[in-house]
C-alpha cells in the first residue's frame, strides 16, 4: 500500500511488534495452529492494529505474498524436481559409493559427509536424509563403529546445506526479503556451508560416536541397502549437481567483469550469459537437463512427468509458509513497525547482522520451525537493514546466512528434524539432545561466527 503514513510512533509500534510475535507463537505452540494460517492471521490483525485502513489490508497482503512467491515457488518448485529425479535413479548411492572408494572405508565419514553436501544442494534436509540413511547403515555394519561416526557427518551436511545455499526456501525468503542478491548469497553461503559443516558436524560426529556407541538400526530402513536396477554414472550424477553452480558462478563473474569495465554490458555474448546465470534460469536449464539425462533408457515421458509432478506436493506446506513469512514482512514495512525497530536498534548500536542471528534464534527456540523461524526474522530484520548505509552485496548476503544461523541452532523438542533424526537412528530424548541438538547449535553459532567475522573484515 503507497503512501501510507504510520498512525502510532515507535514505542506503541514495537509493543504490537510484541504481541503479534508473542500471539504467532502462541497460535502455533498452544493452539497448535499450522503455521501458514498462523501467518496470515497475525498478519491480519497486525495490519488493522497498526492502523492501516480497512480498504488498504488484502492489498498490502497480497503484495507481500506475491513477492516473496514470485521467487520462493519457482527457486524451490525446480530445485525439488531436480532432487527427485536424483533421488528416484539412485544418484545419491552413485556418488556415495564412488567417494568412499577414493577416500577409503577408514575416512567413510569424511567421504559420506562431502557426498551428501553435494546432494544436498537440491535435496531438501528430510527427503536428503532418508535417500542416504541405508547407505549410512550398510557403511556401518560393514566398517564398523557407532552409527553416529557415519551419520552426524551425513545429517549435518543436509542441514547446513538446507539453511544457508539456495534454492532451499530458508535462504532464497530471507535473500528476497533483505533484498540480497540470489547468486552472490548461494556463492557466498556454499562458500560458508563448507568449513561450518567440517567443523561442527564432522570433527562433532567423530567425536560423538566415540563418546556414545549406538549400533546401526536394523527395523527402520529393511536391509540396509539401496539397489537400482540401472544407476546413473557419476559423470551424470556431478554434471547435474555441477551445472546450476557454474552458470549462477557466470553470471556473477559476469556482473563483476561489466562492473570493473573488463568486458562491455552492451556485448551479447555478456548478456546471454548473464541470463542463463540468473537463479531461475540455472535451475530450469538444470531441470530440463536432468530429466533428459536421467530418464533416458529409464523411464517414459508420462513417467517423468509424474515423477516431477509428485515432487511437487510435500514443498507446498513449506512454500505457502514462506509466502506467509513474506505476508506478514510486508505488514510490517507497510505499518512502519520495522522502522520502528530499526531506529530502535540503530540507537542500541547493535550491528544489523547480530541483531538477525538473535532474533531469529529467539524464534527458532520458541516454536521450533526453522522456516518459520527465518521467514518472520527476515521480514522483522529487511526495515533496519534497508535504512542501514554502507551494506555491501556481500554484507546483505552475510546478514542472511546470519539469519539462517540463527534458525538452525538449538533444536530441541518442538522441531520435526529433532524427532526425525532420534527415531530414525533409534535414540532416546536425552541422547539426542546431547549428538543432534549439540551439533545443530554448533553449526548455528560457527556459521555466524564466519558470517559476523567476514563482515567485520571485507
Amino acid at each position: 500500500m503507497e503512501n501510507f503514513e504510520p498512525v502510532y510512533g515507535t514505542g506503541p509500534l514495537l509493543g504490537i511488534a510484541a504481541g503479534a510475535i508473542a500471539l504467532l507463537l502462541l497460535l502455533i505452540i498452544r493452539f497448535r495452529l499450522h503455521a501458514f494460517v498462523a501467518l496470515v492471521l497475525v498478519s491480519v490483525l497486525t495490519a488493522l492494529a497498526a492502523g492501516i485502513p480497512v480498504d488498504g489490508v488484502v492489498s498490502t497482503l497480497l503484495d507481500g505474498f506475491g513477492g516473496t512467491l514470485a521467487n520462493v515457488a519457482l527457486l524451490v518448485g525446480l530445485g525439488v524436481m531436480i532432487g527427485r529425479m536424483l533421488e528416484i535413479t539412485g544418484g545419491a548411492a552413485v556418488l556415495a559409493s564412488a567417494l568412499i572408494k577414493v577416500f577409503g572405508e577408514r575416512r567413510a565419514p569424511l567421504a559420506l559427509g562431502v557426498a551428501s553436501l553435494l546432494f544436498g544442494f537440491p535435496i531438501f534436509f528430510d527427503v536428503g536424509l532418508v535417500v542416504m540413511l541405508p547407505i549410512v547403515f550398510s557403511v556401518a555394519r560393514r566398517v564398523g563403529g557407532s552409527v553416529l561416526l557415519y551419520a552426524l557427518p551425513t545429517a549435518g551436511a543436509f542441514a547446513v546445506m538446507h539453511a544457508f545455499v539456495p534454492p532451499h526456501p530458508g535462504p532464497v525468503t530471507a535473500a528476497v526479503e533483505i533484498g540480497a542478491d540470489m547468486g552472490l548469497t548461494l556463492l557466498v553461503g556454499t562458500l560458508l556451508a563448507i568449513p561450518t559443516w567440517y567443523l561442527a558436524s564432522y570433527l562433532f560426529g567423530l567425536w560423538a560416536g566415540k563418546r556414545f556407541e549406538l549400533p546401526a538400526p536394523d527395523d527402520l530402513l529393511p536391509g540396509g541397502e539401496v539397489k537400482h536396477e540401472d544407476p546413473p554414472r557419476l559423470l551424470t550424477v556431478v554434471s547435474i549437481l555441477l551445472l546450476p553452480m557454474l552458470l549462477i558462478f557466470a553470471n556473477t563473474g559476469m556482473g563483476t567483469a561489466v562492473a570493473t569495465g573488463a568486458v562491455s554490458e552492451s556485448a551479447v555474448w555478456v548478456q546471454s550469459l548473464r541470463l542463463v546465470g540468473e537463479t531461475p534460469i540455472a535451475l530450469l536449464i538444470t531441470a530440463l537437463y536432468t530429466m533428459v539425462v536421467l530418464s533416458r533408457g529409464r523411464f517414459t515421458r508420462q513417467r517423468v512427468e509424474e515423477i516431477v509432478g509428485g515432487a511437487l506436493g510435500p514443498v507446498c506446506g513449506i512454500i505457502l509458509i514462506t509466502g506467509a513469512g513474506g505476508m506478514f514482512g510486508g505488514v510490517l514495512r507497510t505499518s512502519g513497525i520495522g522502522d520502528a525497530l530499526a531506529g530502535s536498534l540503530e540507537s542500541t548500536g547493535m550491528p544489523v547482522i547480530v541483531a538477525a542471528f538473535i532474533i531469529a534464534l529467539a524464534l527458532r527456540v520458541a516454536q521450533g520451525s526453522a522456516t518459520v523461524a527465518i521467514t518472520t526474522s527476515a521480514g522483522l530484520i529487511a526495515p533496519a537493514v534497508q535504512a542501514t548505509s554502507g551494506l555491501s552485496s556481500i554484507d546483505l548476503a552475510l546478514i542472511v546466512i546470519a539469519i539462517a544461523s540463527g534458525a538452525t541452532a538449538l533444536s530441541h523438542v518442538n522441531d520435526s528434524g529433532f524427532w526425525l533424526v532420534g527415531r530414525f537412528l533409534g535414540m532416546d530424548v536425552k541422547t539426542t539432545l546431547k549428538t543432534w541438538t549439540v551439533m545443530e547449535t554448533l553449526i548455528g553459532f560457527i556459521g555466524f561466527g564466519f558470517a559476523f567475522g567476514l563482515s567485520l573484515v571485507l
